[in-house]
Formats: structure tokens, sequence, C-alpha cells
């Protein structure tokens, strides 16, 4: 049995770490970049999600500095979680593929016409 699909969010964030250590307002900013905008994380949730991925071993903390008089933590990914990133994007990207071939079906069966 395979692993259950990673939320949209999750599978985000541990892309925007998986290029390097970064701290939680880089990500949210990595992640918005990467997505045209269309994913804005808020801050309490992406922190929750922090929290749950260094506790499923997925994340771990690289370093801490003060910032402003604030603690500003960076992530990075462990070795699980370059794998389950891995795992995922060929979950999608094999996803992708199926859909991709389908419309060229379906375009060849409309005689090349787009629906």
């Amino acid at each position: 049995m395979s692993e259950a699909p990673m939320r949209e969010p999750t599978f985000l964030v541990l892309t925007a770490l998986a290029e390097e250590p970064r701290h939680g307002y880089a990500v949210i900013e990595d992640v918005a970049t990467m997505t045209g905008g269309r994913v804005r994380l808020r801050a309490g949730t992406l922190y929750a999600a922090l929290d749950r991925l260094r506790i499923d071993g997925l994340i771990e903390v690289d370093r801490e500095e003060v910032v402003q008089s604030r603690l500003r933590r960076y992530y990075r990914l462990t070795g699980a979680g370059e794998q389950s990133l891995a795992t995922e994007s060929a979950r999608l990207r094999q996803q992708a593929t199926i859909a991709e071939t389908r419309l060229k079906v379906r375009r060849a069966n409309l005689g090349g016409a787009p629906a």
C-alpha cells in the first residue's frame, strides 16, 4: 500500500526547504513566489506545519540567530524529508503525465480541436 498523497501546503514547504535552509518568513515568501501568489501561507499555519514536519522527522532546525531582538530559526530538510519530497514529486509527475496523455487522446479524437 502506498503513502497517502501529501497535502499541497506540506509539499510546498518541503519544496521551499529543498534548495537551502530558510526561516519561516522566507518560506512564506518562497511559497508565494513558487505559486505565482496563488498560495499565501499564514504564519500560524506555517509554524504549525513546521512543528508537525519536525515531529515527523522530515525537517530539522539548521540554526538560530537573533535579528532585531527576535529569534529567527532556520529549517532544513532531513534525509527522510528529501525522500518524502522526491516520492511525492514522482507521484505528481506520474499523474500529470496521465492527464496530458488523456488530453492528447481527447484532442486527437476531436480532430485536433481544443475543448
